[in-house]
């Protein structure tokens, strides 16, 4: 192994779906047969914030019953091994419950919170219920920390410089059809190598030297050991 290899691991809703926790795009555009632009967007929180106060309610519930499964844990691993950050679509806390250190969330986190006037005001909230009662220290009602669709993401200039900056990227579990996050995959130098571990046949249009491994995340793993070991990262 090269300690200077760094490999990115960018995943989505498909590698926490096998710990049971549910996703939205193979059901319709329903989550817990909720519309989506009544529980996850910008309009939705003024039209009703205790709809969508009781919507992320009951996914932190969920989550208090949900471990994670093989491939978080095969991840955490793999940052012991060599350089490895991870670029989430995801908002559960499961790569870090493995133990993975270098995790990037893109569209948030559930077990945290922040002011619902200054987005930059961000505080730990664990798996606890959220309510029109719980303020900001200044005084504006507390929203979840999650970014909405219409919303602007954050984070996306630091994944994108990450992205830049890797020898390899692995996708795992991501319809890449949410973007921008989609994208960054295609921002990886097209001589740089390239992995998709997923089941379904996702959208990929003209991306150049993507390896394929048509598996679910736990299923995958000794293809995705396989393929980092030709590429010289193992």
């Amino acid at each position: 192994m090269s300690s200077s290899f760094h490999l990115i691991v960018f995943t989505g809703a498909g590698i926490s779906a096998e710990s049971g926790l549910s996703t939205f795009r193979g059901q319709g555009g329903l989550w817990e047969d909720q519309p989506i632009e009544e529980v996850a967007t910008p309009g939705a929180w003024q039209r009703d914030p205790e709809r969508v106060h009781s919507f992320y309610n009951r996914r932190r519930e969920q989550l208090q019953h949900v471990l994670p499964n093989a491939a978080h844990r095969y991840l955490a691993d793999l940052q012991k091994q060599l350089s490895l950050e991870i670029i989430t679509q995801n908002v559960d806390d499961l790569h870090e419950r493995a133990g993975s250190r270098r995790v990037l969330h893109l569209h948030g986190e559930l077990t945290k919170v922040r002011c619902s006037r200054h987005e930059d005001e961000v505080f730990d909230w664990g798996h606890q219920a959220l309510s029109r009662a719980d303020k900001a220290p200044c005084g504006h009602l507390l929203r979840p920390h999650i970014v909405w669709f219409g919303e602007a993401v954050p984070a996306y200039e630091r994944a994108l410089e990450k992205v830049q900056k890797a020898d390899a990227l692995l996708i795992i579990g991501s319809a890449l059809q949410v973007y921008p996050a989609a994208g960054l995959v295609d921002e990886i130098g097209p001589e740089r190598p390239r992995a998709y571990l997923d089941p379904g046949d996702a959208f990929v249009g003209q991306r150049t030297a993507m390896h394929r491994i048509r598996k679910k995340a736990t299923e995958g793993l000794n293809d995705v050991q396989d393929w980092l070991e030709t590429i010289g990262a193992l």
